[in-house]
């Protein structure tokens, strides 16, 4: 098997939702992502080996987005695509796929990406409205069109927007993660302070200019407009809770990512790709894994819904040798600043490694000063496809700065799933 390199990432500015890409959809996002890695490598006109790419909030018209945004790219439209969906891990589960087929040398290169747009959502109707318009499409005469629209009425025509909960619970993944954070005793002010430091190492990193050559700007956007420089304990301290209203509640506006637009992407090649291009691989996606919890207790003991990244961590470790504290760097996605202390809490207790994970013992605990170095997505935003391909090109320049090293990447996933891996350089 052909190691896979990592050579470069894009992404646009994430914004929060209804500001600046208000009015695009996540072609618009997703093709610009893709143009400006195409630019960056001189790819204009040129078939590559593959792009998966997807979305999770999708218009019926997106049914086939990666191909289109492919052809939008500057490709060669020769150029074969693919939509993935993974929830919050699609552009990562999209990046190993393209990676093992790197691997097998079935293709010497391809992209992987996602967008998302909390702006453009599709709003759905009743079946009686879908039945008249289908209705009216099928007839042949004035008449025949007409007369179906006779039976509506007005409450046939209030729509639904999609909502960011469970179809199994019914829950929100704010409020599963209310219940978990109860379960392991995490507060408040800890979910303040991992945000508060989400918030000051993205700042930094754009001050010294970590991101020039990661982002690119899009219309009037040139930096990711959630990250707040100027936050402090206090002003989270004062946010009111938004999931649980009670006095137990914990999470907010704040120590949980924001609704966000945004696109990103990766660059994958095998060694000698890059070589007949005198291009330096940032790091090697050397491991990867998936797993899923039964957050509803179908059959056996309920476990938290954002919790799949504990178990898909040690599965990987083990694999490749590893232990927990080898690692320079560990990007775990900041769906909620309490998701990322509860699975510290798990990798950390014996009890829960040995009962859930069928574990020896814990596998410890980790740096915390090595935890997410260039903010994550608390403070950078977190449009849910999009997430996956910012870590990993995140991670692997971080590598390449370094000079050597390992990185720990974890994603949680809506459906109780999460997915994770190991760069290295």
């Amino acid at each position: 098997m052909k190691r896979v390199a990592i050579v470069a990432g894009a992404r646009i500015p994430f914004a929060r939702a209804h500001t600046a890409y208000g009015e695009l959809g996540n072609q618009d996002m997703l093709t610009a992502a893709f143009r400006f890695l195409v630019k960056r490598f001189s790819l204009e006109g040129e078939k590559i080996g593959e792009v998966a790419a997807g979305a999770v909030i999708k218009h019926s018209r997106d049914w086939n987005l990666a191909r289109e945004c492919t052809l939008g790219s500057g490709l060669h439209p020769q150029t074969p695509a693919y939509d993935v969906q993974r929830a919050c891990g699609t552009s990562l589960t999209a990046a190993v796929q393209v990676a093992h087929r790197i691997a097998a040398d079935e293709i010497d290169c391809g992209i992987a990406g996602g967008v998302d747009s909390a702006s453009d959502i599709p709003l759905t109707y009743g079946p009686e409205l879908a039945r008249t318009v289908l209705s009216s499409v099928r007839g042949r005469s004035f008449v025949e069109k007409a007369k179906p629209w006779l039976d509506l009425r007005p409450r046939h025509f209030k729509p639904s927007a999609p909502g960011i909960a469970e179809p199994r619970t019914g829950l929100s993944m704010g409020q599963h993660c209310e219940e978990m954070a109860k379960e392991w005793s995490i507060g408040r002010r800890e979910q303040d302070e991992l945000t508060l430091a989400s918030h000051r190492n993205a700042a930094a990193a754009w001050k010294v200019g970590f991101f020039d050559d990661l982002v690119y700007p899009l219309g009037e956007l040139r930096h990711d407009n959630n990250v707040r420089a100027d936050t402090s304990l206090e002003q989270l301290a004062s946010l009111k809770t938004a999931f649980d209203r009670s006095p137990a509640g914990t999470l907010t506006a704040g120590n949980s990512s924001p609704l966000t637009d945004g696109a990103a992407c990766v660059l994958l090649a095998s060694e000698e790709w890059c070589s007949t291009r005198n291009l330096e691989p940032l790091a090697f996606l050397a491991q990867s894994e998936s797993a899923a919890v039964d957050f509803v207790g179908m059959a056996g003991p309920k476990e938290g819904m954002l919790m799949a990244p504990a178990y898909a961590v040690p599965r990987m470790l083990d694999r490749a040798g590893l232990k927990l504290q080898d690692f320079d760097i560990y990007e775990i996605h900041e769906a909620f600043a309490a998701q990322v202390l509860c699975t510290l809490k798990a990798w950390e207790s014996d009890d829960y490694c040995k009962r859930r994970l069928g574990r020896n013992g814990a596998l410890g605990s980790i740096d915390r000063a090595k935890l997410n170095p260039k903010g994550s997505s608390v403070a950078i935003g977190h449009p849910f496809a999009a997430t996956g391909a910012r870590i990993l090109a995140t991670a692997a320049k971080q590598l390449a700065e370094r000079g050597a090293g390992r990185a720990l990447i974890s994603i949680c996933a809506a459906g109780g799933m999460g997915v994770t891996a190991v760069l290295e350089r």
